[in-house]
């Protein structure tokens, strides 16, 4: 019988900011239930933001009520490796109907436009990572009614960024994190709207 590999065979994942604010936010209400004090939570706030890795984050947490932040490595971060990347010049970059989506893209453009539409498409990932590199152009993510997107991170020199989904990730809904530069173009993630049995 073949022996079954101990965790620390495992592969860790390297956790993100967003992971990192959430442990923060689970001391943050701790402090108000009483359950730490003030000295506590500055202790145990400087290795959750010093924090690597999900293992990491367990001992600031692992004396609170339930499970250390529910570390699923597939609830918190991405895989490790190299994003997909698609490129685009002064034409448009267009990816819609049912195709497979890695759970790491890049996206480069230096004036067309880029639509990316994953609503019909294959989400085999719970998070979804997708950094933007654009110019003068303009990009449209249509994402699904129950998904959610950050988009913190994601900074434009003289266009806009807006966003019409929830930010805040939730558990058995697929999350975008969506970040990187654009230059003169505006940056819009939306749910498709629906109108005389269409979409768009």
């Amino acid at each position: 019988m073949d022996a079954q590999p101990s965790s620390g065979d495992r592969r860790e994942i390297r956790i993100s900011h967003a992971d990192r604010e959430r442990a923060a936010e689970r001391l943050q209400r701790a402090l108000s239930e009483g359950r730490i004090t003030l000295g506590e939570l500055e202790e145990r706030l400087a290795v959750v933001y010093a924090a690597r890795f999900g293992a990491d984050l367990v001992p600031p947490l692992a004396d609170l009520p339930g499970d250390p932040l529910d570390l699923r490595t597939e609830q918190l971060s991405t895989p490790v490796g190299p994003p997909t990347v698609l490129r685009g010049g002064m034409g448009s970059l267009r990816r819609v109907g049912n195709w497979e989506v890695p759970a790491r893209l890049r996206v480069q453009s230096s004036m067309g436009s880029v639509v990316l539409d994953f609503c019909d498409a294959t989400l085999s990932h719970p998070v979804i990572e997708v950094e933007l590199q654009l110019g003068a152009g303009s990009a449209r993510l249509l994402v699904p009614d129950d998904a959610t997107a950050d988009l913190d991170e994601m900074v434009t020199a003289m266009g806009s960024v807006r966003t019409k989904v929830s930010g805040r990730a939730a558990q058995g809904h697929p999350h975008f994190r969506v970040y990187g530069r654009a230059g003169m173009g505006s940056v819009t993630v939306r749910r498709r709207y629906h109108f005389a049995g269409r979409h768009f």
